[in-house]
Order: structure tokens, then C-alpha cells, then sequence
């Protein structure tokens, strides 16, 4: 989208998303003596240091991907916590779905992308975990990447929505899992007509 290109765009888009994943993680946080829930290989052993603002800036600096893989991210985070509601979003783990979302949506959107050894620099992790995290990923998407144009409008609209009020993702709005969904699960699911593409498949 047009919008996307406009370089004023692109730091209100990566302060919101951050706004957003900072918020979940900090209610999962909150939460997660409520539920059960899994370790992964996403899960680090303390909390990273660097703030998820910071560490998507770096992620946007470096990684030279087009705006919309950034939107897609964002759509992949979404739906990796509707299909895996035993392992939300919590600061312990959001860098690396963060780093992983990013690199996916770069490789199935562009026609040109870094690879994981290059990923895995900027995300601060060795390359052998880094391909690691990209295979857990994408079983736990279930291989479903395809975004559809209406899709990709949904969440795109949304996001600019939000940012365009200047206001915090409000936890009464239900569509997205990631809109708090972890305190009751929501699903943002816009009539995607991806059935046909859920088997789409990354090279590792």
C-alpha cells in the first residue's frame, strides 16, 4: 500500500506494534500463574534486555525488508496465537517470535531477503537457533502464510486506524488475539479465503 511507503509512516507503524506486543506480553506476564502454558524454543531463560521497541527498530534497520513484511509479521504473530493458545505472547519469549515472524513474512513477500545466518545476527541469536525457531514457527502456523489482499487490507486498516487516533489497542476490542486475547481468546479472522494455500512451504 501506498501509505506504507511514506517514510513518516514506518516509525508510527513500528511504535504502535511495539505498543501492542508490550502490552499483550506485559498481561501474559501477568496472567500466567492463571493458565497452562508451554515452554518453547521461542522461551529464553530471562528476559532480553533490549526493549521490543528497540529491538524492532533494529529489526527494520537491518534487516531491509519491505514495509508490508511488517504487516504480515504482524498477521503471522496473530494467527501463531489463535492456533497455539498454550504458548501467548510473554516477555520471555516475544523477541524471538518477533525476529522469526519478520524474517517469514520478508521471505514469502519479497523477492529479495537476507538469510538466517543474517536474521540471526540482527536478532542476536546463532544461526543454528535461529533455524530452529523458523521451523517451530512455521508447524505452529501451520505452514498457513498465504495473506490474501483482503486480509492484508484488514489488518492494515486497522493498524493505520489505530495509529491515526494515536490511542492504545483498546482490550474491549475482540477481533485480534493479540488485542489481549490471552485473557479471553478472540480471533481476528476476516473472512480469509486461504484454504487453498494453508500447505505453502519455507526452505530452512
Amino acid at each position: 500500500m501506498a501509505e506504507l511507503e511514506n517514510p513518516n509512516m514506518m516509525p508510527n507503524l513500528l511504535t504502535f506494534l511495539s505498543s501492542l506486543l508490550e502490552e499483550v506480553a506485559e498481561s501474559n506476564d501477568v496472567n500466567s500463574g492463571f493458565k497452562a502454558q508451554k515452554i518453547s524454543v521461542f522461551h529464553g531463560l530471562t528476559r532480553p534486555t533490549i526493549s521490543i521497541q528497540s529491538y524492532l527498530d533494529r529489526i527494520h534497520k537491518y534487516a531491509n525488508c519491505s514495509p508490508s513484511c511488517f504487516v504480515v509479521a504482524y498477521v503471522y504473530l496473530d494467527r501463531f496465537a489463535q492456533r497455539q493458545p498454550s504458548l501467548p505472547i510473554t516477555s520471555f519469549n516475544v523477541h524471538r517470535l518477533l525476529i522469526t515472524s519478520v524474517m517469514v513474512a520478508a521471505k514469502f513477500m519479497d523477492d529479495m531477503y537476507y538469510n538466517n545466518a543474517y536474521y540471526a545476527k540482527v536478532g542476536g541469536i546463532s544461526t543454528t537457533e535461529m533455524n530452529f525457531l523458523e521451523v517451530d514457527f512455521l508447524f505452529g502456523l501451520g505452514f498457513n502464510l498465504n495473506v490474501t489482499p483482503n486480509t492484508f487490507y484488514t489488518y492494515h486498516s486497522y493498524l493505520q486506524r489505530k495509529m491515526m487516533l494515536q490511542q492504545p489497542p483498546p482490550s474491549v476490542v475482540a477481533e485480534s488475539s493479540l488485542s489481549l486475547g490471552s485473557l479471553k481468546v478472540a480471533h481476528l479472522c476476516f473472512n480469509e479465503e486461504e484454504s487453498s494455500h494453508q500447505k505453502q512451504q519455507l526452505a530452512v
